[in-house]
């Protein structure tokens, strides 16, 4: 699960980090107002107006922006909000600014030079451990860095039976070229930021810029940070965080049906059940000259209205040209899903392209007679490369 930039900060400063303060509005209105609470509680006289959505580059789509009054405070946000906002992380479509974020200033002058820093703590999936990769070349592309030069980012990896020590706190501090009064703030400010992601469940926490402002404070100007969906039982809290419209509305409708399910650009729906059988199917649709529409695992506990749930949702993609059913019946029933077939069938009013089903395993012999009985136009086939040929044959 995403969180907006405003509400990673929220979770970071509860945890001890230091944030660039902000206040979220949905109005311009709203965003003077914010603007002026911002200057008496801070003394900042410029604001950065962001754009709240899930998606990096905001900048370089014109969702950030500095505003050096009120009235620029007010034009930008009239700006922003409502703009369908293009990053290198959307589609080409952008996604729509319901919120933006008025931050205080705090590249202020001072007695040193502010400093830009990039920093993020995951899972290294290669040995199971956490880790911190950080750079001082904050403010870019950490992609663009790792490219270009590779020896300018470190990594800190944690002992999971040992935690994040001071030492480790110092080291980081020390590669990034700081010292003195810096130098105990980043130790503090990345002792914070990993704490915040251990109790949170986190599975990504990313802070760029870390900025060292001019009076030697270590701060987050922006965060990226993603929760565990695995976790939230134990998080309930973080549940009402979720900002639904972030996400692709058929994929929210799903998984309120219990269907894992992905949008993809293909033309070849699938319903499969197990991640990996759906993989492989996804595979042996790329392999037959189709591209998959979908990953969708209808679970092993798959009943007949779910599965006509699952037609009902691949349906509304227009692209899709041919659906492929693809069900080894292990803890599911074969027949299970032959009947939501039949029923999706019927209640749909009839499935107007390609139907071809695979379904082996568990009451599979039932399940071909229901299938048989109900008279559809299905092209039933027993092995994978059948359903490889059948999906080659209809969209040829």
């Amino acid at each position: 699960m995403n969180l907006h930039e405003y509400q990673g900060k929220e979770l970071l400063n509860s945890f001890g980090v230091r944030i660039q303060r902000g206040i979220v509005v949905s109005t311009s209105k709203a965003a003077v107002s914010a603007a002026k609470q911002l200057n008496k509680e801070t003394g900042t006289s410029w604001w950065v107006v962001k754009a709240q959505v899930h998606a990096g580059g905001r900048g370089k789509g014109g969702g950030v922006k500095l505003a050096k009054s009120l009235d620029e405070v007010k034009s930008i946000a009239d700006d922003i909000l409502g703009m369908h906002l293009v990053t290198p992380q959307t589609s080409a479509q952008g996604k729509l600014v319901h919120q933006v974020l008025i931050a205080e200033d705090v590249y202020y002058p001072g007695e040193s030079e502010t400093s830009e820093f990039y920093m993020s703590v995951l899972l290294n999936r290669s040995n199971g451990r956490n880790m911190i990769m950080y750079s001082t070349e904050g403010g870019m592309d950490i992609e663009t860095v790792a490219d270009k030069t590779p020896h300018l980012i470190f990594n800190e990896e944690i002992d999971p039976k040992v935690g994040l020590t001071g030492f480790q706190c110092r080291k980081v501090a020390f590669n990034l070229g700081l010292s003195g009064a810096a130098f105990k703030e980043m130790t503090k400010f990345v002792h914070a930021l990993y704490t915040a992601y251990d109790k949170t469940d986190s599975s990504l926490f990313e802070i760029n810029p870390v900025l060292k402002t001019s009076d030697n404070k270590i701060l987050a100007v922006d965060s990226k940070v993603s929760i565990d969906d695995n976790s939230l039982f134990r998080h309930k809290d973080f549940i009402e965080l979720r900002d639904k419209r972030e996400e692709d509305a058929t994929e929210v409708e799903a998984g309120e049906y219990g269907l894992n399910f992905v949008k993809l650009d293909g033309n070849v729906g699938c319903m499969v059940n197990g991640a990996g059988l759906a993989m492989a199917t996804m595979d042996i649709i790329k392999m037959a000259g189709g591209n998959p529409a979908n990953f969708l695992d209808v679970g092993g506990t798959a009943d007949a209205k779910r599965v006509e749930q699952a037609f009902r949702i691949i349906l509304k993609d227009e692209n899709v040209k041919a659906i492929l059913v693809n069900i080894f019946g292990g803890i599911v029933r074969c027949d299970r899903v032959a009947q939501g077939i039949v029923d999706a069938y019927n209640n749909i009013g009839g499935i107007d392209i390609p139907l071809i089903v695979r379904l082996e395993g568990t009451n599979a012999k039932e399940a071909k007679k229901l299938i048989d009985a109900s008279g559809l136009k299905v092209e039933s086939v027993i092995l994978l490369q059948e359903a490889a040929d059948k999906v080659a044959e209809v969209l040829s």
